[in-house]
């Protein structure tokens, strides 16, 4: 079309978004302030892949949550999901640059066979797994509340040490409680509280952080 209308360059696309988003948070709650310009880009791009302005509230951050996964990229660590969805998502061009690495553990044979042995969700039994990689390690759970869970388990149990957990499982059995457990644990975390998530803010939060490291103390 000679004369388009609308925004077709992507980056204008953000920018217009962001401002607009913005725009809406100063309506919706003039006296709202962010704790700090990190955390401000990471609740926006929440809003931003969700148009959910519950996310101002519901995001929780703890115990340097935010400063131990940029420790973890910086040293090269790992980023696991739990989802192929979740880890779709996060731009992978990026943290091949920081020699990050990633996986999704979900249709592994061993999973599959541990978690039949076991008598255990996949989810869980990707878990058990991902605690064999070398290195530091930040999970990014977008779906399963059960791998949260074991997550924390296996945290008490000494058998799994972690850099960082971003928890954001959606739905309603168990996702507000493993969430809720999640955030009121020693773990480090990024966490939707209530009911809210899925694998795209899981992935949404993940990019959040890798858009922005220089904002990271």
């Amino acid at each position: 079309m000679a004369d388009e209308k609308y925004i077709t360059v992507p980056n204008q696309i953000t920018e217009k978004s962001f401002a607009m988003i913005q725009t809406e948070i100063d309506k919706l709650d003039p006296n709202y302030t962010f704790v700090s310009p990190i955390e401000e880009q990471i609740i926006k791009r929440a809003i931003h892949t969700t148009a959910d302005f519950d996310y101002m509230h519901s995001l929780r951050f703890t115990h340097n949550a935010i400063g131990r996964i940029k420790h973890a990229m910086m040293a090269h660590g790992t980023i696991i999901t739990d989802t192929t969805m979740a880890l779709s998502g996060i731009n992978k061009r990026q943290l091949d640059q920081l020699g990050v690495h990633y996986h999704c553990f979900i249709r592994d044979p061993e999973v599959r066979k541990l978690a039949s042995e076991k008598g255990i969700t996949r989810s869980m039994a990707a878990i058990e797994v991902a605690a064999k990689l070398p290195g530091e390690k930040v999970f990014v759970i977008g779906n399963a509340p059960t791998a949260l869970y074991k997550i924390l388990e296996m945290i008490k149990e000494n058998r799994l040490a972690v850099a960082a957990v971003i928890g954001v499982p959606v739905g309603f059995v168990e996702a507000k409680e493993s969430k809720d457990e999640l955030v009121n644990s020693d773990v480090p975390a990024i966490a939707a509280v209530g009911r809210k998530g899925g694998s795209n803010l899981a992935a949404a939060l993940t990019n959040a952080i890798i858009y922005n490291l220089d904002l990271i103390k």
